[in-house]
């Protein structure tokens, strides 16, 4: 009986003793934090995709409140979000919403694979053992790097072997675009109208974009010649439109032969989603 009370005498007093050890240190050691990055991380979507270029939501809210980071960086987020950190921080900022969009129309019935392949399933592997699958050097493989990347399951591969994406779900994170090894994805903004080409195939001989492709710019500079705005360009090899003199007519789009180039507007197709709602 004597052991008994004497062990709850002494687990007390060490229960006390470490007690007031941790109050002391937690003073002694005790890191003030900024109420603007407490503010700052709860206006943050949480997604956690590092889009931003920070090591998460956390990251990029020390990196806003300190002056490291845009207020307009988190692209998930996007309009709603940089308002709320601009509120925050007493500044000005606006951000709008992206989506990304495949530039290439080569499906299977479309571009045919220039060989089998048995390797590691990435297109990635593809593209540095044969140097990518379909006869179009420039083409999309096919083999969902950018369908396993996207935290937000907006785009996946569908039976026509290219990846689809889903533009309600879509933050324009960027994630799928640094994941391309074909870099034929690109994030545009929800409102933006105009043409756009849908193919990235540089090859300068008319003959040979025929005869891989069906959706392949031929280079045959009709767009160019059909714009009464001057609007449309073909460098590199692409028809590059410039938006500030675009005005939607729409006779670039007619003229084209193979069908490479599409309005902004009838391709971002939107159902409603909240992302999007309300700068779409």
């Amino acid at each position: 009986m004597h052991s008994l009370v004497l062990t709850l005498v002494v687990s007390l007093a060490l229960s006390l003793l470490l007690g007031f050890a941790l109050g002391f240190f937690k003073k002694l050691f005790f890191v003030e934090v900024d109420e603007k990055v407490a503010q700052i991380r709860d206006a943050l979507p949480g997604a956690n995709c590092g889009a931003c270029g920070f090591p998460g939501c956390d990251g990029f809210a020390e990196a806003v409140a300190t002056g490291e980071a845009p207020v307009n960086g988190c692209k998930v987020g996007a309009a709603p979000v940089t308002e709320k950190i601009a509120a925050i921080l007493g500044t000005g900022g606006t951000a709008e919403s992206e989506v990304c969009v495949l530039l290439c129309q080569g499906s299977h019935d479309v571009c045919k694979d220039k060989a089998s392949y048995n390797g590691i399933q990435t297109c990635t592997a593809v593209k540095i053992s044969i140097n990518g699958l379909k006869n179009c050097d420039w083409g999309c493989i096919g083999f969902g790097d950018c369908d396993r990347a996207c935290p937000f399951d907006a785009i996946h591969i569908k039976e026509d072997g290219l990846p689809h994406v889903d533009y309600d779900k879509c933050t324009g994170c960027g994630i799928c675009v640094a994941e391309c090894p074909q870099q034929i994805l690109r994030t545009v903004p929800t409102t933006r109208t105009g043409a756009l080409a849908l193919c990235s195939c540089r090859n300068p001989k008319k003959a040979q974009i025929m005869k891989n492709c069906k959706r392949g710019c031929i280079k045959c500079m009709k767009c160019e010649r059909n714009c009464p705005k001057g609007a449309i360009k073909v460098i590199n090899g692409i028809p590059v439109t410039d938006y500030t003199l675009c005005d939607s007519c729409g006779l670039c789009v007619s003229g084209c032969p193979t069908k490479v180039l599409v309005l902004l507007e009838n391709k971002l197709v939107f159902t409603g989603c909240p992302a999007h709602t309300a700068t779409a």
